[in-house]
């Protein structure tokens, strides 16, 4: 007994439907599993739980004293504290006007091998209440 050729040319377009379907999501999930931010607090960070030169986001407060800024460019450098454990962090570019010590932050960029984190964004408070999320929740396991 014959498949009707009708009936095979269904059959082999649902299965290409299939194969298609589960390539297609396969390159999806690849493609978001490389561009996910993945966040971690300072100690993560020390703990050694962080990937080195793979692109994160670290938060926590900015340590006081810690703002350096260089004259001739846009290069400062600073701290990035969750109480417990420091991370120094190097930016170059124009930081947020609401930017400055004592203040909740979110950088994104990459920690290199000797435990300095190189940003390429920055993220700080729009208003005196407001902290973002991560950093709140990292900050409140402190206590």
């Amino acid at each position: 007994m014959s498949m009707h050729p009708l009936r095979k040319k269904r059959l082999l377009i649902v299965i290409f439907i299939i194969l298609g379907s589960s390539l297609s999501a396969y390159l999806i999930g690849t493609a978001l599993k490389e561009n996910l931010n993945l966040f971690y607090e300072p100690l993560k960070i020390k703990n050694g739980e962080v990937p080195f030169n793979k692109r994160i986001r670290i938060g926590g407060m900015v340590m006081e004293n810690s703002i350096e800024r260089d004259p001739n460019s846009l290069i400062v450098n600073f701290v990035v504290t969750d109480f417990k454990a420091s991370i120094p962090v190097i930016y170059d570019g124009i930081l947020p006007d609401m930017f400055e010590e004592n203040t909740g932050t979110v950088v994104t960029g990459r920690l290199k091998e000797d435990g300095v984190f190189i940003a390429e964004q920055v993220l700080a408070k729009h208003d005196e209440n407001y902290m973002p999320p991560e950093v709140a929740s990292a900050l409140m396991e402190e206590i």
